[in-house]
């Protein structure tokens, strides 16, 4: 594992460096993304930043967001890449994939635990709240200033990640590094309404579906709802659509562990986990070959929807003794 001053030097002598996220992007892979991508041209490089998927339409508003390629990659001649908010080989998704296939060095920053990464050159902070922190560190290193742009790009990267900086990653350092970006001009009441305040009407009727295939385990402290692709389609949403909805169960009172299963093909199903103060989820969905945090984590299970929520329902009334 390197230092992030290591790894912060092999990006100083990139020119022509290419950036991407995770799949299924979220807030803190498209803010540290934006962040660093915004970041190296004001240091005169040749950026390309890129996606697998779509952007979510939530983080439409980003500075730069319209600079990321979604879909295919650009020929060009990258002589680094970049990856940020995950470090495990098929989580860029099928964009960059070939690429990994190449003599191109890679160099991560992330914060979800990962023993071994596959870049050559790797900064795992896992005590950081976001990936938005790292690249914060990182500019800094870089003697790049935090101009609104990339100061909003910042902010989203961490409010989104700390959930509004209620979970329990949050720490001193988060809300200093959020004072230093409301000192550079980030409008907070703006972005909390643009992130938080709005929804499209698809996420209301998905929400009105999903709830209504909620169900409690008999100790109560694990609940979970389950979301088909026919759902998804009848109510005129999109997979982006479904984000969010695991804090629903996560909410009820004396509930612990809360759990979405969300049917992705016919025998492809993502599973997500939060949990509030005892079960390790992480663990968890590492018994299903996933991960992530102590308290938010998923993975993705090759069977149908029934036989997935068996087996993971199994390991979490397991994992919760006496439940």
């Amino acid at each position: 594992m390197n230092n992030l001053s290591q790894v912060a030097e092999i990006i100083k002598g990139a020119k022509r460096p290419l950036l991407c996220g995770h799949i299924m992007p979220d807030g803190d892979s498209l803010g540290s993304v934006l962040a660093l991508g915004l970041g190296l041209r004001r240091l005169g490089k040749e950026v390309t930043m890129v996606s697998s998927d779509p952007i979510p339409e939530v983080y439409l508003f980003l500075p730069g967001v319209e600079e990321i390629t979604v879909g295919h990659l650009p020929e060009r001649d990258y002589d680094l890449l970049i990856v940020l908010d995950c470090s495990v080989k098929d989580r860029p998704g099928p964009l960059v994939l070939p690429l990994l296939e190449r003599d191109l060095p890679v160099a991560i920053l992330d914060h979800h635990v990962n023993d071994h990464p596959f870049g050559n050159y790797n900064y795992i902070h896992t005590r950081a709240a976001a990936t938005g922190e790292i690249v914060m560190d990182l500019l800094d290193l870089l003697q790049v200033d935090l101009v609104l742009d990339i100061a909003v790009n910042l902010y989203t990267a961490i409010v989104t990640d700390t959930g509004s900086f209620r979970y329990e990653n949050t720490t001193p350092g988060t809300h200093q590094k959020v004072a230093r970006l409301i000192d550079h001009g980030v409008p907070v009441s703006k972005l909390s309404n643009l992130i938080f305040g709005e929804q499209p009407l698809e996420s209301i009727r998905l929400m009105e579906v999903a709830l209504g295939t909620l169900e409690l385990s008999e100790c109560g402290q694990i609940a979970w709802m389950s979301i088909t692709q026919e759902q998804i389609q009848r109510v005129g949403a999109e997979d982006q659509h479904v984000d969010g909805l695991i804090n629903y169960p996560r909410k009820i009172k004396g509930v612990e562990l809360a759990i979405v299963f969300r049917e992705l093909g016919s025998n492809l199903v993502k599973v997500s986990f939060r949990s509030k103060y005892k079960v390790d989820v992480n663990l968890l969905a590492g018994t299903f070959g996933g991960g992530g945090h102590v308290r938010a984590s998923g993975c993705t299970i090759e069977a149908d929807l029934a036989k997935v929520k068996d087996e993971v329902l199994k390991e979490a009334h397991r994992l919760l003794r006496g439940c």
